[in-house]
């Protein structure tokens, strides 16, 4: 039978010394309990909002009596008829424009890390850090006063023979592009940078082209960021909505359009709970979109460490 003095002590663990021995270590303290205000600001501000989205989302009240009941129908409506539409919208708007600033973000990227300028990665990087934040109605009037029907570029160019139209689908899609582009910049950049040389040189030394270094070195080692890269651009642009409603209002249809409109009332009225149901199916957009974002990160991070 062991001794009590063999025992470890409570709150101590026990460390193996240099000789063989043993020597004692006093736990590390419960540092999550500093995070404790942090989860408890993201309760209040994220939690209460989404329960009351949620509640509002699968119930309905009767206006005469005023109970209260659970129903699916909000949900169903939600994803029927023009609601179905403006969230196929979103999803085909967000993967078009995700995908093409993906592409066109990391030539970008890779032109900035082949130079080797400093003064040409400073000047990218504050561009992209400016424009990525660039949005709503400014970004709106700013692209109606350029490339609109009367807009100076469209005038002295006459693209309008030529079939451009702003306030279209495509439109809308060159004005997502506008701070997409620069977002895609900023994340892949750093991942451009932690491409070994060494990677390069050995894949030379073993008689591979550039081309073959790209194919089985760069992209299988970039295809995390790559893809995480395309996911938050993704969800960027299917989060938008200031800039749609005041370039294209209701002609092309987006979900987050469609929330407003159940909102004020300005197709049907009572539809507020239907909006609460599209918000929701965002979300779970959202969640989906996050869940292959966040793994894809870790994966990212171990290799280009």
């Amino acid at each position: 039978m062991r001794s009590a003095s063999s025992t470890p002590a409570e709150g101590t663990v026990p460390v193996k010394g240099t000789a063989g021995g043993t020597r004692r270590r006093r736990r590390a303290p419960r540092t999550w309990l500093a995070a404790l205000p942090l989860i408890a600001f993201t309760g209040l501000c994220f939690g209460l909002p989404l329960g009351a989205l949620l509640y509002g989302a699968v119930t309905r009240t009767d206006p005469g009596t005023g109970a209260t009941a659970l129903t699916g129908e909000h949900l169903s409506r939600s994803l029927q008829g023009p609601y179905l539409g403006s969230l196929v919208g979103s999803v085909q708007l967000s993967a078009l424009t995700a995908l093409i600033a993906s592409v066109l973000g990391v030539l970008i990227a890779q032109a900035v890390v082949t130079s080797r300028s400093q003064a040409l990665r400073n000047a990218v990087l504050t561009a992209s850090g400016v424009l990525a934040n660039f949005g709503g109605v400014p970004l709106a009037f700013a692209f109606i006063a350029t490339v609109g029907i009367s807009g100076v570029v469209t005038q002295l160019a006459d693209l309008s023979s030529l079939g451009w139209n702003l306030y279209s689908f495509t439109g809308l899609a060159v004005v997502y592009l506008y701070f997409l582009i620069p977002l895609m910049v900023l994340v892949i950049l750093p991942a451009l940078d932690g491409l070994r040389p060494q990677w390069r040189e050995a894949a030379q030394n073993a008689g591979a082209g550039g081309w073959q270094y790209w194919r089985h070195v760069g992209i299988p080692v970039l295809a995390p960021s790559l893809l995480g890269g395309f996911v938050l651009l993704f969800g960027s642009a299917f989060a938008a909505h200031a800039t749609a409603a005041a370039l294209v209002g209701g002609s092309v249809p987006l979900v987050t359009l469609k929330i407003a409109d159940a909102l004020s009332g300005n197709v049907l009225v009572g539809q507020e709970n239907v909006a609460l149901a599209l918000g929701l199916d965002m979300i779970l957009i959202a969640g989906l979109v996050m869940a292959v974002y966040l793994p894809l990160q870790r994966r990212s991070a171990r290799w280009l460490r």
